[in-house]
């Protein structure tokens, strides 16, 4: 696409993949201290006023734009905060975590190593699996969020939530359910269960 395209109209369509690498990326306990909307605002925002910047021609290049954008605004936020440094103890902490979460978006989900083409599908999947995602209720969005992009263990997300795992289980399992039939005919294989939820929903 040229880039006198890309208007705020078309823009709005990455609003979810930006939130799925916000969430992804923050973790629970820095959005405690970041609403990962506001910060996708922010990125579109950004993406408008700087759209002559833009060089790309398909939707993976402006997916891989805009998730520049949002790296550069969470490294600012720790440079922020470290700059502010309000409670030393506790913000330095969250100022490392933040620090790692910019890094470990700025390698997703392009692979050290793959080819342009690779990554350029990487985009285009990604962009599928986020708005497939949005669509589900809440709390499935939640749970799949962080068994299958934070990695964490059926228990702790049950803690987390106040439930029990056969009932994280469940609701991972309707959740993948959903997304199958949404994302039916394309690459879903980051969404396959691990053997600990597949056991889990089955007993």
């Amino acid at each position: 696409m040229p880039k006198d395209q890309v208007a705020l109209p078309e823009l709005e369509s990455y609003r979810p993949y930006l939130r799925l690498l916000a969430r992804a990326s923050l973790g629970p306990r820095l959005q405690a201290k970041l609403d990962a909307s506001d910060l996708v605002q922010d990125v579109l925002k950004q993406a408008v006023e700087a759209r002559e910047q833009f060089r790309g021609q398909s939707a993976a290049e402006l997916a891989a734009w805009l998730r520049q954008i949002l790296v550069r605004k969470m490294a600012n936020l720790a440079r922020a905060w470290r700059r502010a440094r309000r409670d030393v103890r506790r913000e330095v902490s969250l100022e490392a975590a933040l620090e790692e979460s910019s890094a470990r978006l700025d390698a997703w989900p392009a692979a050290e190593g793959s080819s342009p083409d690779e990554r350029a599908g990487a985009e285009e999947r990604m962009l599928r699996v986020a708005a497939a995602l949005e669509a589900l209720p809440e709390a499935q969005r939640e749970v799949v969020t962080l068994h299958h992009l934070h990695r964490w263990p059926l228990r702790d997300i049950a803690a987390h939530l106040g439930r029990t795992t056969t009932a994280v289980a469940g609701l991972i399992k309707r959740a993948l359910k959903q997304l199958r039939i949404d994302l039916e005919g394309n690459d879903n294989s980051c969404l396959t269960p691990s053997p600990t939820s597949r056991t889990v929903a089955q007993a």
